[in-house]
């Protein structure tokens, strides 16, 4: 039986699952639902100085569907608890006493001040709690005050908010990095240089969900106007994926804890951003979409996959797709594969046909001795994965790795097993060695 429990900067929890800061982690009664129906952990939302903000009382959320009416992607402009800090510290305390083996993580965001900074962490400390994150992304909302994203994209704050933390806690201090920006390493460095325990992310993507074309205003509105907000939601997956990334192979923070959020919905995901060398994961939008209880399916996914592959513990796998990751100009163009199309199990709605041959190689018969009949041209084919991409039938279209020996029928090069990267390649006039 797989062992999902994490111990993740000294913050042991029964499974890698956290409800990230946000509405789900806002008020006692929440959380102690959340701990019954099984999460591992929890990142409180986001506390910060009294008086505490106001929040609009109207539309705070909106959503990308799919053609199915899936959630695929989410957009709000709440800001951070809108509850007294006191209130709030008091739900943390009582919950972390009752459920002493969940995580208790508090996320906070206060001005650019070492005293603001030194007293609420003080705070925080006296409830119990196991951890504390310190909210750098928010991107709307509190600029004027220095918090959220303002802080999260000059990373000269970030280091020096995350000494002030490191000098007046001793409970683990996590920084989450706001998306938007060019180089996510950049902010990572700079929480690292400051000392940070662990970095989390992604928070949310600026946004703008939609218009209503009736009334040409943005969607939502509240009495009238709108404002952009944060996006989160499966959507994101490929963005946080491809930035953890980043920051698990940069040899600057290599090594770095890393908390991954942005668009787990299921155990699959949860299951590549450990790959991706993440120690725990952060849910926002599955939660709010399905309910609490979809944790269950999360740990028994996750559990019967490291049962079928054979890992123990999640630290059997941790990292390992980490390496696969490199930039372009590494990968091998002496590497060729084509696309096969299983006859027996193509439906013949030659959606391949038409993409292949509007948009990029028209390398995709359509007949065959006058019939209906989809098949490849090699001598065209780039393999580009388009149709194996858009094909409606899970395996019907697959990429074959041409042998040592095969011609590619394309260019009429022999398949000799040698690799060739563009930092050698002789089109590159930059090439290593190159006068």
């Amino acid at each position: 039986m797989a062992d999902l429990s994490t111990d993740f900067l000294g913050i042991k929890s029964p499974n890698p699952f956290w409800l990230a800061s946000a509405p789900p982690t806002d008020k006692e009664i929440n959380v102690r639902r959340a701990f019954e129906a099984g999460w591992g952990g929890v990142v409180w939302k986001t506390l910060g100085e009294d008086p505490p903000v106001v929040n609009v009382n109207g539309p705070r959320y909106a959503t990308l569907w799919s053609q199915d009416r899936r959630v695929i992607g989410f957009n709000n402009i709440e800001l951070i608890s809108d509850r007294p800090l006191q209130t709030n510290l008091d739900e943390i305390a009582r919950v972390k006493r009752d459920f002493p083996d969940r995580a208790m993580v508090v996320s906070l965001m206060v001005p650019v001040n070492e005293l603001a900074w030194r007293n609420i962490l003080a705070r925080v400390a006296d409830t119990g709690a196991d951890g504390v994150e310190l909210n750098f992304g928010c991107p709307h909302g509190m600029s004027e005050r220095g918090m959220g994203s303002a802080v999260g994209q000059v990373p000269e704050y970030i280091q020096q908010i995350t000494e002030w933390c490191k000098t007046h806690t001793k409970m683990p201090v996590i920084v989450k990095l706001t998306p938007n920006i060019t180089d996510v390493r950049i902010p990572a460095r700079a929480a690292k240089a400051g000392g940070a325990d662990a970095v989390s992310l992604i928070n949310t993507i600026n946004s703008v969900m939609g218009v209503d074309l009736d009334r040409m205003t943005m969607s939502p509105v509240t009495d009238g106007w709108g404002s952009h907000g944060g996006y989160c939601g499966p959507a994101v997956k490929p963005i946080a994926l491809n930035m953890v990334a980043e920051i698990a192979r940069d040899p600057a923070t290599a090594g770095l804890p890393l908390s991954g959020i942005g668009g787990v919905s299921t155990w699959r995901d949860a299951a590549e951003f450990i790959a991706m060398g993440c120690g725990t994961v952060q849910v926002c939008t599955a939660a709010m979409v399905y309910g609490f209880k979809i944790v269950q399916d999360m740990c028994s996914g996750l559990s019967n996959f490291m049962d079928e592959k054979g890992y123990r513990t999640l630290d059997d796998f941790r990292g390992r797709a980490v390496p696969t990751v490199k930039n372009w100009n590494q990968l091998n163009l002496n590497h060729v594969e084509k696309a096969v199309i299983a006859q027996d199990s193509c439906i013949q709605c030659g959606r391949c046909h038409v993409v292949c041959e509007d948009t990029s190689h028209q390398a995709i018969w359509a007949t065959k001795d006058g019939q209906r009949h989809f098949e490849v041209n090699e001598a065209e084919c780039v393999g580009c994965n388009l149709c194996v991409s858009i094909c409606p039938v899970p395996g019907t279209i697959t990429m074959r790795k041409l042998q040592v020996g095969e011609t590619d029928a394309r260019t009429g090069r022999v398949i000799d097993g040698s690799s060739l990267n563009w930092t050698e390649h002789p089109n590159n006039p930059m090439r290593v060695g190159c006068a």
